[in-house]
């Protein structure tokens, strides 16, 4: 049998992960009103809404992957870089778009809040490495 990571780590993990996957459970079903909220504020229209339904989907399904890695997260190790990838991915496009004026600022929020996020994925990877 293969040496483990240390219990410390793997509590570390499960902490992280469960937490960022019950996050995004709260944060991201409202996004499927926006649309509504978009109109009654007066907005433009979503132009193309397949790509915000799209996006709130699959952000979505990662949470699942966050709680399934938070049940083992000695198993699942090899998707932790992945779940990285994914906070970066919104943080990467939220902040440049900002910096351009094309974005909101409360939207930065939460793309810092991914970023952190990111930082204690990759703290959990690397601490769970077996021993």
């Amino acid at each position: 049998m293969p040496p483990s990571a240390g219990e410390g780590a793997l509590r570390f993990a499960k902490w992280v992960f469960l937490l960022a996957g019950v996050y995004g459970l709260i944060v991201m079903p409202p996004m499927y009103l926006a649309e509504l909220a978009y109109a009654q504020a007066g907005q433009p229209a979503l132009t193309h809404p397949e790509s915000h339904y799209g996006f709130v989907g699959v952000t979505l399904v990662f949470q699942l992957i966050f709680l399934a890695i938070s049940r083992d997260p000695e198993r699942y190790r090899p998707l932790m870089p992945l779940c990285c990838l994914e906070k970066l991915a919104f943080a990467g496009a939220v902040w440049p778009l900002y910096l351009l004026g094309r974005t909101p600022g409360v939207v930065t929020v939460f793309a810092t809040i991914d970023l952190a996020l990111c930082a204690l994925f990759f703290t959990a990877w690397l601490r769970t490495r077996p021993v």
